[in-house]
């Protein structure tokens, strides 16, 4: 979430009173992008959010009433840099899960290499907290966490606000490095972004290097109501249905009572066509983190 200050999450729904999915999952749906928090693992020391419900067996149980056969599961900012309990939680999962870090810039090679030996495919780069750089600096760094993802076959992604997503599109425009950007891009209006502004990013989208996750649409909304959010979802997936995957957000910091099933059918109206859904649940995070 954004850091705004702190907030109190609220329990956890069960499962079972999710609104069901208005279409068939394909075999082999990936949710690329989840949270999960468990009891014994210390957090960083001004966290922006209590501590909330969401452990593995809780999402177990969100994933099967579901039908979602893989999933991606992305370190917190609650954590910080420690990911242990991100590796904890894929060698309980198993070969059906990959994993999403975030390290300090000196991270060694042995605990890269351990890390993909967990299942970990990408570093996940906290842009808040560089917010206030100038953009060069982002951008340096971008380069050079994307440099170390790329060797070994890994990839970037972007927890940014939307208006530094702007500031960086010249750059990205020309980054060859495989990238993933968080939340539909984070485009918020109130917060200065524009129609312009998110025409740019379509257009990075479309030429290659760029994924974009069909994540957070509430974290747009706000306080209105989802389907306000349909046009930029339609927008993304005419571009681009290839260069798109799926997340649930889950646990949906702060809120645990979300309808996870009202998410997920989101794409349903995003992307009428099955082959489309198949790209954007299957095939896309198939490459990006199954090795497909």
């Amino acid at each position: 979430m954004p850091h705004t200050g702190f907030a109190r999450t609220t329990p956890m729904r069960a499962a079972h009173t999710n609104t069901p999915a208005r279409f068939d999952l394909p075999g082999g749906s990936c949710d690329a992008h989840f949270h999960v928090f468990e009891p014994g693992y210390p957090s960083i020391p001004e966290p922006f959010y209590s501590f909330p419900e969401g452990t593995v067996a809780q999402y177990l149980a969100l994933a099967g009433f579901f039908g979602i056969d893989r999933m991606v599961l992305v370190q917190p900012t609650y954590y910080g840099t420690d990911n242990s309990l991100t590796i904890e939680a894929l060698r309980r999962l198993g070969p059906r899960a990959r994993g999403v870090v975030r390290v300090e810039e000196d991270v060694s090679e042995t605990a890269l290499d351990a890390y993909h030996e967990a299942g970990v495919r990408a570093f996940r780069l906290d842009l808040f907290e560089r917010s206030e750089l100038p953009v060069g600096e982002i951008a340096a760094y971008v380069r050079r966490m994307a440099k170390r993802a790329t060797a070994r076959g890994w990839h970037v992604q972007f927890y940014s606000p939307g208006t530094v997503i702007r500031d960086l599109l010249p750059f990205l425009a020309e980054l060859e490095d495989t990238f993933v950007i968080d939340h539909m891009g984070y485009m918020i209006e109130s917060e200065g972004a524009t129609e312009a502004d998110f025409e740019r990013l379509l257009d990075v989208l479309r030429l290659g290097s760029c994924y974009v996750k069909l994540s957070g649409a509430y974290r747009i909304a706000r306080d209105e109501p989802l389907p306000v959010v349909e046009p930029l979802g339609r927008a993304l997936v005419q571009a681009r249905p290839d260069r798109l995957v799926w997340g649930s957000d889950w646990p949906h910091l702060t809120n645990g009572q979300r309808d996870t099933g009202e998410v997920l059918n989101l794409l349903a109206d995003w992307a009428p066509d099955p082959a489309d859904r198949r790209r954007i649940l299957v095939e896309a995070p198939g490459r990006l983190f199954f090795d497909e």
